[in-house]
């Protein structure tokens, strides 16, 4: 320990008042100790093209340690996920980084460690889950903490400590690459599924990131990092509302900005947004850290800032706490800043006490922190400890199982599924021997572990075609793929069909393959220019439909596509988005029989390849009409899905006909299994707004609840409804709960409502503010 850190110094003495402990380490400080804190450093990443992360040549040339240290260091990025390494060894690895940053600086100080964990730990050998659309189509919020708990468990045993996830953007174009990092399309399902994960993962100790803050998902054309133009009432009513709900109910402790800029104004230099909103009005008081190199694109992409020193003072004053992935417009540029006067000193030490304070929280300056992180064992050499630990747990395979299953979603199906035993089945398509066919573009191995395919994957990925030979050892199984995902090959697909011909029923595996930056057909910017099936797939799919053989349709995609004359014409559609290393045993299942689905779309699928952008988010304008010839209606709505049970609704007693514009309406129904399967229904409640002062979308989400039933069991559902959840944004800009009609219909989709319900608002328009109710109260109870 260096000499002025020999003795407990008033930081690090637990019984001070937090607020004090960092006043005291701040006045210590020198003003490059404190910027220090203020930047990360991306030690073994590449600054020679964009393998990771976009514009990742802007990276400065390689990174002298023994030059910074001795300042301190705020951040450490992505010590797991930048190359393939044994989770032990790196451990190792984080644990004497940190050991040489503490021993460098004068106080002391370790780096927060960050990682990438939007569809579990993005580390080699770590879990890969189902991605977040997937989440989505669970309606399971419960389960996705279960998930994420998980997750931060494993990140904080190898010494992580700020995981950038959840992605709260809400879809507003299909065409959009990062759809699969999405929960979905509708603003409830998105702040309530994403609120949970926020739980999870800080419950274990973890400080969850949400991103992108915010608009990014409304770019012009579904092009990434593109110009937002967006309005009020859309930036107020949809996209902030999930960053409202996990902040006030998920307790998330960072927040990371959106590369894009929103009617000319980057969110990187937003104060309105980052300070004004974010922390004066929400009353936010974590960090917000940038979105890897943003700080720099105020300078390089935006044309707002002329140099790195502008750029950095800008990010400052907007709110901007720490520059992301590695030292660059914080570091020299902006110390010549604040040392010629260009930038004030005090928008320095306001985001060091917030980055110190956070420190404090998660025991860093503790005199008893340990730089070993719990999971690794005493072992000093990395092959001592090497395969000493488990990321791809049974226990966590269970819950990625149990979401994939929950997350399959049945389109269609005339009776075909669940297969009996047939003696011959086809399996033919792109994605139906492809490992990768599972995974999205954040997931370690398409992420990192493409660029090393001299690495073993490091976890099990059963193919499709494998998982249906394991669950059918008596079928005679046969394959041909058709054509590729998207090379747009032809020459395959008579195989194909003669090989369907043969069979008693052919399973077509369609899809994506993930990737970053233009190297697959979906991730991040792997944007659409429609929602085609890429390549030849929809020759292929029509040619085996025509064949004869009953065909079911099985979707591995990161997006919803139009599936042309499949909708009507294929035996049955199953949909899913990337649904993880256990999701083909999950398929296989569902199609067997064995699994009742249970999903729900999150995210609406297309008729026709080029009606977008569309969302079931939309006003009467927004809808098919006389006037136009484009028809946006999805051939399959928001929130629809079916399963091998039926279950029946019986309306409960009507609510009373009105209702002060302050108080709440009380609703129920009975929900009975009338099939032969234990299976789960999914209870939607949409609200309509016959009458508004604004335009309103014609139905909206604002409340759910999973029902499970075994069969010819009943249960009561009843709803408590708070009128605030009529609340939308006036003319004025307040958002106000307004006197009139409301209808509340109970749907099994946004376009399929049973049981309307209508109540009169009584009284004077009533504004609310950020602290109105979220939640409509959902009460299951069994029935004997």
């Amino acid at each position: 320990m260096n000499p002025e850190v020999s003795a407990p110094q008033l930081w690090q003495d637990t019984t001070t008042p937090l607020a004090d402990r960092v006043e005291a380490l701040v006045a210590a400080m020198s003003l490059e100790e404190k910027i220090a804190q203020l930047y990360g450093v991306w030690v073994g990443a590449s600054n020679e093209g964009a393998e990771v992360a976009p514009h990742q040549h802007d990276m400065e040339n390689v990174v002298d340690l023994d030059e910074l240290l001795p300042s301190g260091l705020g951040q450490l990025t992505r010590s797991f996920g930048t190359a393939p390494v044994d989770p032990a060894v790196g451990a190792l690895s984080l644990m004497r980084t940190q050991e040489r940053i503490v021993g460098s600086n004068r106080w002391g100080i370790p780096a927060v460690a960050h990682e990438e964990c939007l569809a579990g730990f993005a580390a080699w050998g770590a879990t890969a889950y189902p991605v977040p659309v997937s989440w989505g189509a669970t309606f399971n919020p419960d389960l996705i903490e279960r998930m994420a708990s998980r997750i931060g468990a494993d990140m904080r045993s190898v010494g992580v400590h700020q995981g950038l996830a959840p992605v709260l953007d809400v879809v507003r174009d299909a065409r959009w690459g990062r759809v699969e990092e999405t929960i979905g399309e509708d603003p409830y399902l998105v702040g309530s599924v994403a609120s949970a994960y926020v739980r999870g993962l800080e419950s274990a100790g973890i400080v969850a990131t949400l991103k992108h803050f915010v608009g990014y998902s409304a770019s012009k054309g579904g092009r990434n990092l593109a110009p937002v133009s967006l309005g009020v009432r859309e930036r107020n009513d949809v996209l902030l509302l999930p960053f409202e709900m996990a902040l006030r109910e998920g307790g998330a402790r960072s927040v990371m900005n959106a590369y894009t800029d929103i009617d000319g104004v980057p969110t990187a230099a937003d104060a309105e947004l980052l300070t004004g909103l974010l922390r004066d009005v929400w009353g936010f008081e974590g960090t917000v850290v940038a979105d890897y190199f943003s700080v720099a694109f105020l300078a390089t992409l935006h044309g707002t800032a002329a140099d790195l020193a502008d750029a950095a003072g800008s990010a400052l004053a907007a709110g901007i706490d720490v520059e992301l992935p590695t030292v660059h417009a914080f570091g020299a540029p902006l110390r010549e800043a604040v040392e010629g006067g260009r930038v004030d000193e005090a928008l320095v030490d306001r985001a060091l006490r917030r980055v110190l304070t956070q420190k404090v929280e998660l025991g860093l300056l503790d005199p008893d922190w340990s730089a070993r992180p719990a999971a690794l064992s005493n072992g000093d050499d990395p092959d001592s400890v090497r395969g000493s630990i488990d990321l791809d747990s049974a226990e966590n395979r269970a819950v990625a199982r149990e979401i994939a299953e929950q997350a399959v979603v049945l389109l269609t199906n005339d009776g075909t599924l669940p297969l009996a035993e047939p003696s011959r089945i086809a399996v033919v398509g792109p994605n139906a021997h492809n490992p990768f066919g599972v995974l999205g573009c954040y997931s370690f191995p398409a992420h990192i572990g493409v660029h090393h395919p001299e690495i073993p994957i490091g976890m099990e990925l059963p193919t499709l075609l494998e998982a249906v030979r394991e669950r059918f050892p008596d079928a005679e199984v046969e394959f041909a793929e058709g054509t590729t995902v998207d090379g747009g090959e032809t020459e395959g697909i008579a195989e194909a069909v003669e090989l369907a011909r043969t069979a008693d029923v052919v399973l077509v595996v369609l899809g994506d393959r993930a990737g970053l930056f233009g190297r697959g057909t979906s991730g991040e910017g792997c944007d659409a220019e429609s929602l085609a099936l890429p390549g030849a797939q929809q020759a292929l799919l029509d040619a085996v439909i025509g064949s004869g053989t009953p065909t079911v349709v099985t979707m591995l995609s990161g997006r919803p596509y139009a599936l042309g004359a499949a909708v009507t014409e294929a035996a049955a559609i199953v949909q899913t988005f990337f649904p993880g290393e256990e999701g083909t045993r999950a398929i296989a299942a569902v199609l067997a029989g064995d699994v009742n689905p249970s999903g729900r779309l999150p995210v609406s699928v297309p008729a026709t390849a080029g009606s977008q952008p569309t969302t079931y988010l939309a006003s009467t304008l927004a809808r098919a009409s006389s006037v136009s010839n484009i028809d946006p209606t999805a051939a399959f709505p928001f929130g629809h899905g079916l399963g091998y049970s039926t279950f029946s609704w019986t309306a409960g007693p009507v609510p009373e006909a009105e209702v002060a514009v302050d108080g709440e309406v009380r609703l129920s129904l009975r929900v009975r299994n009338t099939g032969e399967r234990a299976g789960a229904d999914v209870v939607q409640l949409y609200l309509h707004d016959p009458v508004a002062s604004v335009v309103r979308p014609v139905q909206r989400l604002i409340g759910f609840a999973r029902v499970e039933l075994e069969p010819g069991a009943e249960a009561e559902v009843a709803v408590t409804v708070p009128t605030d959840l009529a609340a939308f944004t006036g003319i004025a800009g307040d958002r106000i709960v307004e006197p009139g009609e409301l209808v509340l219909s109970f749907g099994r989709s946004s376009a399929d409502l049973v049981l309307p319900n209508s109540v009169t608002l009584t009284g004077s328009t009533r504004t609310v503010d950020h602290t109105r109710a979220l939640h409509a109260d959902f009460t299951v109870t069994a029935l004997a």
